[in-house]
């Protein structure tokens, strides 16, 4: 079901985590009068690790367990709840549960759609970590799962909840600034991007990244958070997508490239550039959005605008834009676009405990989430295929 018919009709873990035991059939559980939202975390790597002290600031969450295959994240997990979370090592049990409301999927990306789907199964809340799933029938599942359910589904963009973000879409939409031609976006890093192993045996699991059957490589870990600014900025699904990368210099056994370059056409003849790095770290993360009357420069938490003569008169009133400072990422001046703020992912995580309490669908949903995967299935495509990939309508959610 696309999301026009769906609204239409009213409705709103390392490597190896998945196991094939029959699913929970469930109607999504009533929060109880507390509204307190028990959250079962599901992989304690890096990221999911990474979230449980921003959820342990957050009023009305509980992290009440935590799942991981290997041990020493399991108990890494565990310990940033102060070992009060009930641990799994197999997620299905973690989902048979019934005080768990929610769960947080940050596992490796192969997982993500089997994961959600059977947490979607056992009524739980979902919130999954970009890219929402892999491949275009894995993506196509996991969206005919979450329309025909009551369930909340965040996808885990989290600049689509920033406020500042939301600011410049809002600003760019109005035509401030002007008619858009271009985005030029990167993330570069310099860095082998490998995580340490303590066993060989380990490898795959703890530096999957690195491997195709269960990563995206640098289009789905980093590229997909620009793609979807992108999409939402344009409200349009690229028409055209080209690709070019490879594993040149780091020679260690990666199948996954090291350097990636995306060139995206859009319907309305925007072009978007997407580059990241591992051997350089030069301007790091930064979206540049190109207009006739200016251009925007994005980083993680800031924002600057640089006029083309003639038109800085016009913005001089624009609540949010205050006083002229020399920046060093551009030639000349920019001014700082000044929106108070909180962290992007704690501010996402917010938005996840409003949508599940307001019943209302996340900003950051199924489709937003489903439209930026297929671009990034499209890029990998092209990149592996050397060929262009086209947008079919049959993609669009």
């Amino acid at each position: 079901m696309k999301r026009r018919e769906f609204l239409t009709k009213g409705g709103l873990v390392s490597a190896g985590i998945v196991a094939s035991v029959p699913v929970l059939q469930a109607m999504s559980k009533n929060i109880g009068s507390s509204n307190m939202i028990h959250v079962g975390i599901i992989g304690t790597g890096d990221r999911g690790g990474g979230l449980i002290p921003i959820l342990n600031t957050i009023e009305g969450i509980n992290v009440s367990a935590v799942c991981d295959v290997l041990p020493f994240r399991l108990e890494n997990g565990l310990s940033r709840t102060q070992n009060k979370a009930k641990a799994y090592t197999n997620y299905e049990e973690l989902l048979s549960n019934k005080d768990i409301d929610a769960v947080l999927i940050a596992t490796p990306f192969n997982t993500h759609a089997a994961i959600a789907i059977d947490a979607i199964d056992a009524g739980k809340h979902v919130y999954c970590e970009k890219t929402m799933a892999k491949g275009l029938v894995g993506i196509d599942d996991l969206v005919k799962k979450t329309s025909n359910t009551k369930t909340i589904f965040q996808t885990g963009h989290q600049y689509h909840s920033s406020k500042l973000y939301k600011h410049v879409v809002e600003f760019i939409k109005k035509g401030e600034l002007g008619q858009i031609t271009s985005f030029e976006c990167q993330w570069n890093r310099n860095g082998n991007w490998r995580r340490p192993v303590p066993e060989l045996s380990l490898e795959r699991a703890i530096n999957w990244r690195m491997y195709k059957e269960y990563s995206g490589g640098m289009a789905a870990e980093l590229c997909s958070h620009q793609i979807d600014f992108v999409n939402w900025v344009l409200g349009e699904n690229p028409k055209k997508i080209m690709g070019t990368g490879g594993i040149d210099f780091w020679k260690d056994g990666r199948e996954t490239f090291d350097n990636i370059h995306l060139l995206f056409e859009y319907p309305s003849g925007v072009k978007a550039k997407f580059t990241c790095l591992t051997n350089n770290a030069l301007g790091d993360y930064q979206i540049k959005v190109h207009g006739s009357k200016g251009t925007i420069l994005l980083d993680y938490t800031k924002a600057w605008i640089y006029y083309e003569n003639g038109y800085k008169k016009e913005f001089t009133d624009v609540d949010g834009v205050s006083g002229a400072t020399a920046n060093t990422h551009l030639q000349g001046k920019g001014i700082p676009i000044n929106i108070s703020h909180i962290d992007p992912s704690k501010q996402a995580l917010v938005d996840f405990r409003n949508s599940i309490l307001d019943n209302k669908m996340p900003v950051s949903n199924i489709y937003t989430g489903a439209n930026t995967a297929v671009a990034v299935q499209l890029s990998l495509d092209a990149m592996h295929n050397e060929e262009i990939q086209y947008w079919k309508e049959s993609y669009s959610y």
